[in-house]
């Protein structure tokens, strides 16, 4: 995953099969300063990249940060809907 400016870009498949690293990966950009995260490449997505955007967000708060999550596809979107927890992801 790579970073600029602070903002970690994720990219590619983010479902169940791909979020053990891709939790340590982000986990690993919000200890480096990341503070946003761009989901714009990515591709498929499920319930559990919801569990690993979460996630995220808990590693930052517990460094004091705020996280955000922009671009995010239409499909993650509508899981959030799905699942009532948009709010709780507040994807831009």
């Amino acid at each position: 995953m790579r970073v600029e400016n602070g903002v970690a870009y994720p990219e590619g498949d983010l479902t169940l099969d791909h979020t053990v690293g891709a939790m340590k990966e982000g986990e690993a950009c919000i200890a480096g300063g990341a503070g946003a995260f761009d989901l714009s490449g990515l591709g498929p997505v499920d319930s559990a990249t919801l569990s690993l955007l979460l996630n995220w967000r808990r590693a930052a708060s517990a460094q004091g940060r705020a996280l955000k999550f922009v671009n995010p596809p239409e499909s993650l979107r509508a899981l959030a809907d799905l699942y009532g927890v948009t709010e709780l992801v507040d994807l831009a």
